[in-house]
């Protein structure tokens, strides 16, 4: 080029580095994405974040991977025969909306189902609106995940302290004595209902100063590699365990007089429920001695600070309520509730029981299994039934809101073959996975790396005072739309009041014509709006209100105060704000239990077949990118050597494992982590990713576990499907590697 000519070359944008926080669990690591252009081109942890960032995995690393699925969906498709043809986002919802209105006219409100999954549950823009348009229908055929692995915590907060949403948090830095039961924070990082990042390190450090870390399962984990105390229960039996624990606490007098006088009402009927338990037959239940199980009452109720922890793994039982209650107890009792090293309510910046007690979803009862709402929600297992069985309410019309319940709920094959006789099947997703396979409308979904987010109505699950809004750091590919934009748009085409509110949607509709007409999109109504009215009517925190300003002002996120005591009585919404320590169905519940004799392994079926937790899975997504799973894209069966060498199985052989349900072939793994009798299977594989617009044959990494699982197989008070207690019989179909 001459000197002073002039180039006509565009120099391109240099890289830009964004913040904004994680959305995969709740953790919500906070993250730093470099991004050039609008590529992704690396995912690190925000050392900045002064709350989550240590808690950062490859399952935030590599976040982008799933932005740029070689298979992902980025326009509306339509199912024309035996293949997707592409439209316009017009196109969708107009006929949408004409066919669910159809089935509302032939079936009522309830002819139109939803199922919304993992990922909607870190969206409140998501949830917000998809409630408003549900709620405009009036519809009660409303299915969750949470009935796959927590409805226990909600049943147990309502009925002990009256609100499903009181969960209470863990002060890791001040205890003494950590009871761990079903869980495993090295792997899970301590993150389930509540988040306490770093939490298990976190705990490894007070054990590294005295304190004592005792973990209860049925598997050897990795948590339990590191505890001072491992007690390999018998699964499904934590409940018995537990009880036990509390008899000897009040026989030996080890109660904590002042929370038992002061705090919670029913305390005698929860005696005379201990009393009437025999220490010999519990201790005979969950097959732990009887002088072990003293040693552990002794030990934490005596510890200085303690708390009980009771997670995932006791409530996909039969009797996971009744163990997560207990688990309650045990902390009430000893007085390690609302106290340092204990567990307390740690209100956020929004006022989130309150807005449950606005918000609340009338009683309703499922039409055939005769079931009520657990937190908003029907129970996954009751959904196939829904479909199929005749009659008015009949489920007809049908959205799978980012989620997968083919494969993570129970006999998948039976809700599969309920979703192919749905007139009208909906997916939102990134790709089409195993339970889309059926749908009529494919649409595509946005990535939390390319939308904001204020998850203000989980700002009390921090376990310390704390706000972070999540700006997005790309545009969405194609025609992409945000799952609140569907659910608006469906609730205007249909004509149905967002929110129930008449008049609501007349509004809507003119602010989009002065966004419109003065080219201005903030004009138009969306999630923004809320979040703006939820800052400026947020409670203080520690004496100061956030403003919006200082909101945007700090993109690391802001820890508002130090972690406070107090709250815990105030939050209550029982009578007389006092703990209910023994509600009537806990009990009855309990006696029937006491009253069977324990489960035992039928001849045909002699293993208990149970879950294991691996990092880098979400359920039932994630497992399908590549990078994400070093140890291999597959799950396989683990097995006690000595029960593996009854059989004559070998390490590697292909082995069938199979209920009365189904029968499923894996690889098997020999390893005395679990206990004889135990074998364990990931939960979370097994699903098919389609391409509906290539037509390349489905790429499929895994096996479906729960399709040995039995719908029927539920917890009667949580109505979550024991996808832990299923028997199982395994046999070898092959040699293994080194017989060949």
């Amino acid at each position: 080029m001459s000197d002073g000519q002039a180039s006509t070359d565009i120099d391109p944008e240099p890289p830009r580095v964004a913040y904004t926080f994680c959305r995969y669990c709740p953790a919500s690591c906070g993250v730093k994405v470099t991004v050039e252009g609008n590529r992704v081109l690396r995912i690190g942890p925000d050392k900045q974040n002064p709350h989550s960032w240590r808690d950062f995995c490859a399952k935030g690393r590599t976040a982008n991977r799933l932005v740029e699925h070689p298979r992902r969906i980025t326009t509306p498709l339509r199912r024309v025969g035996d293949r997707y043809v592409a439209a316009t986002w017009e196109e969708a919802i107009a006929d949408i909306a004409a066919r669910m209105n159809a089935a509302i006219t032939a079936g009522g409100p309830d002819a139109v189902g939803i199922y919304t999954g993992n990922p909607a549950g870190f969206s409140s823009s998501n949830l917000v609106f998809m409630n408003g348009w549900l709620d405009g229908i009036g519809t009660h055929n409303r299915y969750a995940v949470g009935s796959v692995d927590q409805n226990a915590v909600h049943v147990v907060a309502e009925a002990m302290y009256g609100s499903p949403l009181m969960v209470l948090t863990s002060d890791i830095d001040n205890c003494d004595h950590f009871l761990i039961i079903g869980a495993n924070p090295a792997v899970s990082a301590w993150n389930w209902v509540e988040s306490a990042p770093d939490g298990w390190a976190r705990a490894l450090e007070r054990q590294r100063h005295g304190a004592t870390i005792v973990v209860i399962d049925p598997v050897r984990t990795e948590s339990a590699d590191k505890a001072d105390i491992h007690v390999a229960v018998r699964p499904g039996q934590d409940w018995a365990l537990l009880l036990a624990m509390v008899k000897i606490i009040f026989d030996e007098d080890l109660q904590h007089r002042g929370d038992c006088a002061d705090l919670v009402d029913q305390l005698p009927r929860l005696r005379q429920l201990a009393e009437q338990a025999d220490l010999t037959d519990l201790a005979s239940r969950c097959d732990v001695d009887i002088d072990r199980i003293r040693s552990l009452a002794r030990g934490f109720a005596t510890a200085p600070r303690a708390m009980a922890i009771t997670r995932t793994g006791l409530s996909l039982h039969a009797a996971g309520t009744i163990a997560e209650w207990l688990g309650h107890v045990l902390n009430l009792i000893t007085g390690r509730t609302d106290r340092p090293g204990g567990r307390r309510f740690q209100p956020g910046y929004v006022d989130t029981l309150r807005l449950a007690d606005l918000a609340g979803s009338a009683p309703h009862t499922s039409r055939v299994a005769g079931r009520g709402l657990v937190a908003g929600a029907h129970a996954l297992a009751e959904l196939p039934e829904e479909i199929t069985t005749p009659g008015h309410g009949r489920i007809r019309a049908m959205v799978i809101n980012c989620g997968n319940p083919v494969v993570s709920g129970p006999d998948g094959t039976k809700l599969d073959a309920a979703l192919a006789e749905l007139d009208l099947l909906v997916a939102i997703d990134f790709v089409q996975r195993e339970s889309h396979r059926h749908a009529h409308w494919l649409l595509p979904a946005v990535h939390w790396l390319e939308r904001d987010d204020l998850l203000a109505l989980t700002s009390s699950l921090h376990d310390e005072p704390y706000i972070q809004y999540g700006a997005k750091v790309v545009e969405p590919p194609g025609q992409a739309r945000e799952e609140w934009r569907i659910f608006l748009d469906l609730a205007l085409a249909m004509r149905t009041p967002l929110f129930g509110a008449r008049g609501l949607n007349g509004f809507i509709r003119a602010t989009r014509a002065l966004a419109r007409l003065f080219h201005t999109p903030a004009l138009a109504f969306d999630p923004r709006w809320i979040d703006r009215l939820i800052i400026a009517t947020s409670r203080k925190v520690n004496g100061r209100r956030t403003t919006w300003r200082t909101l945007m002002a700090h993109p690391h996120g802001i820890v508002l105060g130090p972690r406070e005591y107090g709250h815990f009585r105030d939050a209550l919404r029982t009578p007389g704000k006092r703990v209910l320590l023994a509600p009537d169905e806990f009990l009855t519940r309990a006696r029937e239990l006491l009253a069977d004799p324990p489960p035992t392994a039928p001849a045909t079926h002699p293993f208990l077949l149970g879950n294991q937790r691996r990092r880098h899975s979400m359920n039932s997504w994630l497992n399908e990118l590549p990078g994400l799973h070093t140890a291999g894209k597959n799950n396989d069966i683990v097995m006690h050597p000595a029960d593996a060498g009854k059989l004559g199985i070998r390490a590697g052989d292909l082995v069938r494992v199979s209920s009365p349900t189904a029968a499923i072939e894996l690889r098997a793994i020999l390893s005395d982590r679990p206990r004889p009798g135990v074998v364990t299977i990931d939960h979370g594989w097994g699903s098919r990713i389609f391409d509906p617009e290539g037509g390349e044959p489905p790429e499929s990494y895994g096996t479906n576990r729960n399709l040995l699982v039995d719908t029927a197989a539920i917890d009667p008070l949580s109505q979550t499907s024991a996808l832990n207690a299923v028997y199982v019989a395994v046999e070898r179909i092959d040699p293994s590697p080194e017989d060949a």
